[in-house]
Order: C-alpha cells, then structure tokens, then sequence
C-alpha cells in the first residue's frame, strides 16, 4: 500500500508539471505570434469618441423678462426634475430661485404706493386750485354787473363822471376777460398734470402686473411631451440643481427629437484635413457593443477650439446616424471610424510588426523555422495595420514579436535605389523601438505616413 502511494504521489507531481509547462511555459519570449502579409484594398480612417445628441430638440425657457424688468442677469435653478425624465406637456420640470425677484416685487409696489399717493394729492390740489379760480370768476362777474349797474345811474352826471365810470367797467371787462382765459390755461394745465401722474401710476401697476407674471413663470412647465435632457454648459457641464441660467439665453432644458440623431465629435489638428463633409462613418455605442450603425459627415468646423489645459486644437464634426434605435438617447458615447480614403491593391501587415533601430525601420520576417530582421518602408497606416511599400511581398510571413536573441541578428538593408525611389519626407511619428536588446514590444507604434 505505501509502494503504490508513492507511485500515485509520483504521477501526480509529474502530471502537475506538464499542466504547469503547458499553461506558463506557453508565455516565454521564444513564443512566436505571426501574421501574413495582405495584399488588398487599404481603408484609411480617422477613429474618435463622440457623444450622441438629437439632430433638433425643443428649448425649455425661463422667463424672457427677468432682465428687462429686473435688470436680474443670472438666476439659480433652485431644482430640476432628473436628467432623462419623460414628461407630458404642461408638466413641472424645474424652479428658479424667486427670492431676488421677489424682493424687487416689493420695491416696485413701495414705489407704486407712492404713485398712487402723488396721484391723489395732485388730484386735490388741481380741484382745489381750480375751485378758487371759479370763484374769482364769478367775483368778476358781479364786479362788472355793478360797474354796469353805476353807469346806468350816472347818465346826469358830468360828463367827467361819466367817463371815469365808463373806464372803470371798462377794466372790469378786461378783468374778467383775462380771468376766464388764465382759468383755461390753468385747466388744461391741471389736465396734462393728472394725465403725466396717471400716466406714471398706470406704468408702474402695469409693471407690478407683468413682474408678478414673471414670478409664475420661474416655474417652469415642459412645452410638450417628451425627454428632459439638461442644458450644457460651454465648459461641457450640465446644469443641473443650482446652477445659475443666464437671462440672455434663458434655455433651462431641452426636448430632444429622438428620431434622429447626431454623434458630436472633435478631431485634433493634425487629422482634421483629412475629414470632409459626406463622408462614410461606422458608428459603435459604448453601452451596447453589439449595436453597429452608419453615418455620414455633415459638418466640419473651419475654426479649432482649445482643450482645457492643453496646447492642442480640436475641431468639431457633425456626424448623422442613418439608423433609427430606440436605445440611442443623448449622452450616449460613441465610437467613430471616419473613413477618409481607400488606398486600393497594397500591401498591408498589423501595426505592432513594425520595430525601429537607428533610423531603420524593419520586420522580423520568417524563413522557414528561423527569422531574421528585414527592412522595410512604411507608408500610411489605420487603426490597426501600416501599408508596406517595399520590403516584403504578398503571403511572406512576419513576427509580432522579436524572436529569441534578435539582438544578435544583423538587418537585411534594401537595395540603396529602391530607398531612394521611395525616399520622401515622412509626415508622421516614427513607429516604435523595442526597449533593451530588440527584446519585448512597446505600445502600438504610431504609424509614419507617407504617399502611394
């Protein structure tokens, strides 16, 4: 019994070793990963991260007035229903901060409580002013009727008598005649006096009435049926609860047509005159991989905008999705591949089969068991694979990986004529260069582009 549990020992550790060659020994650096040279049609594409918006949406507005009637420039959302809620129409969506307006409600009806004071004194004052008038009017009136009434009487006077009586009526009459046109003028006076008052006070109720309607308005109800999407900031930011919206543009939320969708992207400087309005797009949502869709370019910024903390420019693209999917909702990440050219009957190999040494760019192509280093020249390159212009042909064979002691393999250098018939000055960043001996792979080289 002991033999035999040895020998089972014995199986077993022997067993456990071969597992342990198969499963870590497989890892070493000896392994060789290939891939064969393709010859075909080569798609040249500019690959971005975009976000998905509707192509057009509704605006939900605060008041239009809180600037005009206010002089109020910006106003907190004291609170907002949640981002992607669905509301019907007429439905409660979000609530300015009132109490500034309020405040200014109340100044405004101090000073309408002293226009209706102005208005009631300036209407006693006209009546009283008026009145007194009238009086002296009628004084005059009977002034005259007795300067007549002397005059009847002093017809066996002198005649000296008689004039200075016909002169005193004569000045009653004058009196009289300048009394009744001064109490005219002071009546259409007192008349433009209570029209400028009232006129004062009518104003200011109508800017209480119209202040206390804004009021209202800073709660804001949806316009029509659909999806709240908050409004973004131009920093990126939404606004959200207590953030401040400007009265000059009063847009709280938005009611996006889900029927047709853009994904907005932004392409950096060096890429940008390679994207043109019309072109084919292959869309990828980040939350469903398995969703694929189409799309065509539409708009192409002319002017760059700077990234935060960066020297870099981007520039904004436009991108429409010919698809409809009742999944896409705004804010949704996409993944973009423009494609901006078709290099057609090339030769091509995976963008990590290119190493660099001194200047030389070279592959590790496979001759039968062995490998050795073979230079090669480069031209443009997609997300995952460069077009070889010289240096291999179709269906030969190359590592992605540097065989064992490929530091001691000397390059196998192209004919001096054929580097100078591809000579041209490159336009892109050097692919990568192993780290130590030729040993082990650096990130994805960046790809160096060059002319068919």
């Amino acid at each position: 019994m002991t033999r035999k549990k040895y020998i089972y020992l014995t199986a077993s550790v022997f067993f456990l070793a071969i597992v342990a060659y198969f499963v870590f020994g497989k890892n070493n650096k000896g392994e060789q990963i290939i891939a064969s040279v393709k010859k075909g049609n080569f798609p040249i594409e500019v690959t971005t991260t975009g976000e998905l918006n509707a192509k057009t949406a509704d605006k939900i507005n605060g008041p239009t007035a809180l600037g005009q009637l206010f002089r109020i420039w910006n106003v907190k959302i004291q609170d907002i229903i949640p981002d992607g809620t669905v509301v019907d129409s007429g439905q409660y969506v979000a609530q300015l901060d009132p109490s500034e307006t309020t405040n200014k409600i109340k100044d405004e009806e101090l000073n309408q409580e002293k226009l209706e004071t102005s208005l009631t004194k300036t209407r006693l004052d006209t009546s009283l002013e008026l009145r007194a008038l009238r009086d002296d009017l009628i004084n005059l009136k009977y002034s005259l009727e007795e300067k007549k009434i002397i005059l009847d009487q002093s017809k066996y006077e002198p005649p000296a008598t008689i004039r200075q009586v016909e002169m005193d009526l004569e000045k009653s009459e004058r009196t009289l005649d300048q009394a009744e046109k001064n109490y005219k003028l002071r009546y259409q006076k007192a008349v433009a006096s209570m029209q400028e008052v009232m006129t004062s006070y009518n104003q200011g109720q109508r800017r209480v009435e119209q202040m206390h309607d804004v009021l209202k308005q800073m709660t804001i109800h949806a316009p029509k049926a659909g999806m709240v999407i908050y409004k973004r900031n131009y920093d990126g930011s939404k606004m959200g609860v207590n953030a401040m919206m400007q009265t000059w543009d009063n847009v709280v939320a938005e009611l996006p047509d889900l029927s047709e969708m853009i994904s907005k992207t932004y392409i950096n400087e060096i890429d940008i005159s390679k994207v043109k309005v019309g072109q084919t797009v292959q869309i990828g949502i980040d939350a469903f991989p398995e969703k694929k869709f189409t799309g065509k370019v539409t708009e192409v910024a002319n002017i760059g905008e700077q990234i935060q903390n960066s020297n870099a420019k981007v520039y904004e693209v436009k991108i429409v999705i010919k698809e409809f999917d009742s999944i896409l909702r705004p804010a949704m990440t996409t993944k973009n591949k423009i494609l901006t050219n078709i290099i057609e009957n090339v030769l091509f190999i995976p963008i990590e089969a290119i190493f660099n040494s001194d200047s030389v760019t070279f592959v590790y192509k496979k001759r039968g068991s062995s490998a050795g280093k073979q230079q090669v020249i480069v031209g443009q390159s997609n997300e995952n694979e460069i077009i070889i212009r010289a240096g291999l042909q179709a269906d030969d064979v190359v590592l992605l990986v540097p065989p064992d002691k490929s530091d001691k393999l000397t390059i196998n250098l192209l004919p001096k004529e054929t580097i100078d018939k591809y000579k041209e000055k490159p336009s892109g960043v050097k692919p990568h260069k192993p780290s130590g001996k030729d040993s082990g792979k650096g990130p994805n080289p960046p790809p160096v582009i060059l002319k068919k």
